[in-house]
């Protein structure tokens, strides 16, 4: 029997789009709702956020789902996801939080200096799963927030004040460093003239736990934001970022001069392209004075749908997948350097086995490294830019088989 509880657990599913049969009482019950994409049905896990509930996939089940269900994900070996799942990255579903083990310091001492790694493309990256770079974190909390997922009809839904939304929300319920990972993380609102005010005082109170205080170790705050330049400043460097035109934040010239070497390629690819986004994460400090100093950074170029791409021929790639009205899913790097295997992307729309599209490095003869990443069973499709143009995509289902997409029970 279903107590109100269950019943209003029922409804806020019924608002998500799910389908649910019945939800038991958490507590005293070890039954779990069944996702119903596959006729066999898939345990998921109810999980408390916020005020309400959500119904989450179980660890390490998302491939385990149809292709065009929404808890669907790709192998986690065809990404750097499969490097950093379960050693860098672990939740618990009893809690429904996940706890995030990092490779750069949320804190510093003052009148200590370190040595910034970037954790952009470099060899600085590649090598280790048991902790989370600053480009693997950026690029969990994307493929967390959905923003690697791209369907027919997203085109004009995406705009800043979403990708904002969703990150924080993807943030919820992370644990890094013992602390809260959302209460660090600072992502700018859209700007408005008319809410200046309003917008600053929450900036500055954000802030304020990152504030240098003498004597005492200095909180650092992590910034996502979409950047506008890189230049030189009247003393010193600073990176603008969009919807903070009050405040730049500032770089020593060390880790100035490291931009150029470390992230050449992905700023050759913003230099040349006008419709690509440049994502910066950062983590910073604030000075007394309310100046805010960048520690360590890393780049990610996006599209301009906010889907991140690595050189000019994986946006020729995302660029025709979504110009056809084809539905897949961003393949990110992770820790992976950058000679690794990766999936660029996973359509979701074929009948059966969801391909696998590959783009080849330049320079690499034997393409049978990746077959290597993935299930042998899956389709794998291979584009070699060097010899040859784009082949063909694989053909899309022509109809949707499942009648109540997302469709949740209980056993």
């Amino acid at each position: 029997m279903i107590n109100l509880k269950g019943w209003m657990m029922i409804l806020e599913l019924h608002q998500q789009g799910l389908s649910v049969s019945a939800i038991p009482e958490r507590t005293g019950s070890h039954h779990r709702p069944l996702c119903l994409c596959l006729i066999e049905g898939i345990e998921m896990y109810v999980a408390r956020l916020g005020d309400g509930y959500v119904v989450k996939r179980m660890p390490n089940t998302g491939s385990h789902h149809a292709p065009d269900c929404p808890s669907y994900e790709p192998p986690a070996e065809s990404s750097g996801l499969g490097q950093v799942l379960g050693l860098a990255i672990t939740e618990d579903p009893t809690t429904g939080e996940t706890t995030l083990k990092l490779d750069f310091s949320m804190s510093k001492i003052a009148g200590r200096s370190a040595m910034p790694t970037t954790g952009g493309d470099s060899d600085s990256v590649a090598g280790s799963g048991t902790k989370l770079s600053l480009r693997g974190l950026l690029h969990y909390l994307w493929d967390q927030a959905d923003l690697t997922r791209w369907q027919p009809g997203f085109a004009g839904k995406r705009t800043w004040s979403t990708v904002r939304k969703h990150l924080l929300l993807a943030a919820e319920h992370k644990i890094a460093r013992g602390d809260s990972l959302r209460s660090r993380l600072y992502i700018p609102e859209v700007f408005s003239v008319d809410q200046r005010d309003a917008i600053n005082a929450r900036r500055v109170a954000q802030w304020s736990q990152a504030v240098a205080a003498p004597g005492k170790p200095q909180h650092l705050m992590l910034l996502i934001a979409e950047v506008k330049e890189i230049v030189p400043a009247r003393y010193g460097f600073k990176a603008v970022v969009k919807h903070v035109p009050d405040h730049a934040f500032a770089l020593d010239e060390q880790l100035y001069r490291q931009l150029g070497r470390r992230f050449e390629s992905v700023l050759a690819l913003w230099g040349a392209a006008e419709d690509i986004h440049m994502v910066i994460i950062a983590t910073f400090s604030v000075a007394a004075a309310g100046i805010p100093t960048i520690v360590e950074l890393s780049l990610m170029p996006v599209t301009r749908y906010w889907l991140p791409v690595e050189n000019g021929f994986e946006k020729q790639l995302i660029e025709r997948l979504v110009a056809d009205g084809r539905s897949f899913v961003k393949g990110l790097r992770y820790n992976l350097g950058a000679e690794s295997a990766l999936a660029s992307a996973t359509l979701t729309d074929c009948e059966g086995s969801a391909p696998l599209l590959f783009v080849v490095h330049a320079g690499i003869e034997d393409c049978g490294r990746y077959l290597q990443v993935c299930d042998p069973s899956a389709p794998v499709w291979l584009w070699n830019p060097s010899s040859e143009a784009m082949p063909a995509l694989p053909p899309r289902q022509r109809r949707h088989p499942r009648a109540a997409e997302s469709a949740v029970e209980c056993r």
